[in-house]
């Protein structure tokens, strides 16, 4: 079922919506109508594809069809919410009841039965940079790649495992990586890729491809998108990497967001999937980890017609949304660190099995032209799965990177790293991360990097705000709550060595060199 913008096409909105029974007919050969135009022109765009890429556009388009198929068909708000239940107590486990089970002898055995897949299709304009997200520096030069590769290196030759790398790629992000991949030839980890569909964005008024020909330069830059993450299962399938590693003996994939720092192989939930009586074994294994303030738009999970499933905020009836975000009934969400089995993927694909809800995304082009894009994530596949489960992980692993703000953190003293992998440092003397909030000056990583000319101290802060034109000297400590305002016209240089607790500035101070 589709989550809705609210302004869609009139003449769709004139089938969707319409309360005279009579009106069936004439909304059907709408329908009808709508989707044999969509077929002809994504017939007449295949024309100009190249011999080379005819074979994986054709597909691309039959899933393309699929989707655009259901989106057509379904109608109204995605959900009952009278049918929303808490889900049962046993269907989130807490970690610390499966970290209790301990590691056995031999973990070789269970990790040789895994590969890891990173979702590496998102580009790192948000932060002002261009090329793959997952090459921006985020650690003594380790970019996102770079710490992955560490990271699954380190599990390998500690245990002597075959552990490969998997990188689903986009149109966006697949040239510039493979490129990079040449630098861990002498790692001690395979690594695989294998590329997200490609879908035309679609006229918001016409319902057709804006593209023009099959091209991603010059007037079609903008005409395609990656599909969400959902489409994970499709394209994993179609580039024949699933009957690979099935064939090689892996049993379950390990999937996560790049540039989810805290997304670790995490063996004792490793260890809980292989030691399942064969007959009840985990298809789909979500981590959640409890709720703060910061997170209330995250995906929830809920027992809803007796299955365990994801819950977004895009799919909540309006009236509902600010229950949706409450702390107290939904306490928990996504990580979006999923364990999948991949005979169970394999099965549901074949079958043509698996439901996930569509999700519409409205987006306006540079030229003004109003484009819907149709998408689908990856963890609301859960409730095609048999024997699913939550597991509430400890907050540490979801340590995504979104923004600059993020960025300072995991730059800072506040972690240590050992081999890849990021952890909070023993001298903080509570758990929880700071609250980070900086201006929009400090928006993309070039200016966020002039403006500190080192990352401060900051093992004692709790909340943090940057806004204007504001610079830190060297070796600045920030504790407690620190809040710094440069107004319009006014520049404001935090002196290297200052310390700063619970301290507001405001004004202007310049520190210049004589």
């Amino acid at each position: 079922l589709p989550c809705y913008d609210q302004g869609l096409s009139s003449s769709l909105n004139l089938y969707r919506n319409s309360p005279n029974a009579g009106m069936v007919e004439f909304q059907e050969k709408l329908r009808l109508q709508h989707e044999n135009s969509m077929h002809t022109e994504l017939e007449k765009l295949l024309t100009t594809a190249k011999p080379s890429e005819a074979e994986i556009s054709r597909k691309d388009f039959e899933g393309f069809k699929k989707l655009f198929h259901r989106f057509l068909q379904e109608k109204g708000p995605s959900i009952d919410w009278a049918k929303i239940q808490r889900p049962p107590e046993d269907s989130i486990q807490p970690y610390e009841k499966i970290e209790l089970k301990g590691l056995p002898a031999d973990v070789a055995s269970s990790l040789n039965k895994l590969a890891v897949v990173k979702l590496n299709g998102g580009l790192g304009t948000s932060m002002g940079c261009k090329g793959p997200k997952s090459l921006i520096s985020v650690r003594n030069e380790n970019t996102f790649l770079d710490l992955t590769v560490q990271q699954i290196e380190h599990l390998n030759k500690s245990y002597n495992a075959d552990v490969p790398l998997v990188l689903m790629n986009s149109f966006n992000t697949d040239e510039d990586t493979k490129k990079i991949l040449q630098k861990y030839t002498h790692h001690r980890v395979k690594i695989h890729t294998f590329n997200q569909s490609r879908y035309p964005r679609i006229n918001k008024e016409s319902l057709l491809p804006v593209a023009t020909n099959m091209g991603l330069t010059g007037e079609n830059e903008e005409a395609w998108y990656p599909p969400g993450h959902g489409d994970i299962y499709t394209s994993f399938f179609n580039s024949g990497l699933l009957d690979k590693l099935i064939a090689e003996g892996k049993e379950y994939i390990f999937v996560s967001n790049i540039d989810n720092l805290g997304a670790t192989v995490d063996l004792h939930i490793l260890n809980h999937l292989m030691n399942q009586p064969s007959d009840k074994r985990c298809e789909f294994v979500m981590e959640v980890t409890d709720k703060t303030r910061a997170d209330v738009k995250g995906g929830t999970l809920t027992q809803y017609d007796g299955k365990l499933r994801l819950l977004e905020i895009a799919q909540v009836p309006k009236a509902h949304v600010d229950e949706f975000k409450s702390v107290t009934k939904f306490k928990i969400f996504n990580t979006n660190n999923l364990w999948i089995s991949l005979p169970a993927i394999k099965r549901l694909h074949v079958k043509n099995a698996m439901d996930m809800e569509i999700i519409v995304n409205p987006k306006t082009l540079d030229g003004g032209l109003n484009v819907i894009q149709l998408e689908t994530a990856v963890g609301a596949a859960m409730k095609s799965f048999d024997n699913v489960l939550g597991i509430n992980v400890p907050r540490s692993r979801f340590l995504p990177v979104k923004t600059t703000s993020d960025l300072l953190l995991v730059m800072s003293n506040l972690y240590s790293m050992n081999a890849g992998s990021l952890t909070m440092s023993p001298k903080r003397e509570f758990p929880t991360t700071p609250h980070v909030k900086l201006g929009s000056s400090f928006t993309k990583v070039r200016d966020f990097l002039k403006r500190f000319e080192s990352i401060p101290d900051m093992l004692e802060l709790d909340h943090l705000t940057v806004s204007g034109d504001v610079t830190f000297g060297k070796q600045v400590t920030l504790k407690g709550t620190v809040i710094i305002i440069a107004n319009h016209g006014d520049r404001i240089d935090i002196p290297a060595g200052a310390i700063l607790e619970n301290k507001i500035v405001s004004g202007n101070l310049r520190i210049l060199d004589h």
